[in-house]
């Protein structure tokens, strides 16, 4: 969740190269349900590389005022070259937690607030940042560099009890008291190739559900979460979006997985009945075409939900 967008960069290696050309995910849906208006204020709470952002400063105009946040530093040098010009309205970029909205905004502040939830490609595809078993790399996983807590930390320091439910909780992992006997007896693990290469041998494919993903996604996946606080983070920015936004103002989500979608869902379903602040406009998640899925296959899991205020 990241709390750096999934837009896919062109031309980033494992080295750490960028470019500025991205893929947003859900772009078009997105911006629909933002319905953006020409001189709001917007707050993209996931500003990645900008992708969202940049359709969304076009509409603004110069009497908008544009708030990216984004825990990664990185994300937001790449989004300030982005949304740097004279056709841009007002741009102000943090580097922030989502999380904070409900503390630095005040009640009928913004228009809209778009979240696209997950890690970014920039922090995937960049083995220094440990996110990934497909190049080998660091025990790291942290959105926010300064952030005290890494994957490394708690993959060799946790007991097996509360690694295994770590595992189980974030992953959704069946097999994770096998896996997380696995590491306590492998400490201990410095790298992703080191960690993978545990998990697989604790956890072959016993079926084909099994066979059809690597063995340590869903323990990668857990370890991301608990070691970014990704879904208290994602709790507090829907607890605060009632507050934060004007009437009539709306919230998009697009979340990757489904923790994250059962979340959004239960948090719009209760502020339209028990406390009557929102209006879903989602029955049912939107999802990407098959068009998007080729262009972009990151975006095969992505769920749009959106919300306007009542």
């Amino acid at each position: 969740m990241g709390q750096g967008s999934t837009d896919t960069p062109q031309g980033v290696g494992h080295g750490g190269g960028r470019e500025a050309s991205h893929v947003p995910v859900l772009l078009k849906e997105a911006i629909d349900f933002l319905n953006v208006q020409r001189g709001g204020t917007y707050i993209d709470a996931t500003v990645g590389l900008g992708g969202h952002s940049y359709e969304i400063a076009k509409r603004l105009g110069a009497p908008g005022h544009l708030i990216g946040l984004d825990k990664d530093p990185a994300a937001l040098d790449i989004a300030q070259a982005k949304l740097t010009g004279e056709e841009f309205p007002k741009v102000t970029l943090l580097q922030c937690s989502f999380a904070e909205v409900g503390d630095r905004f005040g009640k009928n502040f913004a228009d809209g607030l778009l979240a696209d939830i997950g890690v970014s490609s920039l922090q995937l595809d960049n083995a220094a940042r440990g996110f990934s078993f497909q190049a080998d790399g660091p025990l790291d996983m942290r959105m926010d560099p300064r952030s005290e807590r890494t994957a490394e930390q708690v993959v060799n320091h946790l007991d097996e009890r509360e690694l295994a439910d770590v595992i189980y909780e974030f992953g959704e992992e069946r097999r994770s008291r096998r896996i997380a006997r696995a590491i306590v007896r492998s400490r201990p693990i410095r790298s992703t190739a080191h960690l993978a290469d545990v998990i697989s041998a604790a956890a072959r494919p016993m079926n084909s559900e099994q066979r059809r993903i690597h063995p340590a996604t869903r323990t990668f996946q857990a370890l991301r979460i608990f070691v970014n606080r990704e879904l208290d983070d994602l709790r507090a920015l829907l607890e605060a979006a009632p507050r934060v936004l004007k009437p009539g103002g709306r919230v998009v989500v697009i979340s990757f997985h489904s923790l994250e979608d059962r979340i959004v869902k239960d948090a719009f379903r209760e502020a339209q009945i028990k406390y009557k602040y929102f209006r879903v406009l989602t029955k049912k998640p939107v999802t990407a075409s098959e068009e998007e899925h080729d262009r972009n296959p990151r975006a095969r899991s992505a769920k749009l939900r959106a919300a306007e205020k009542v």
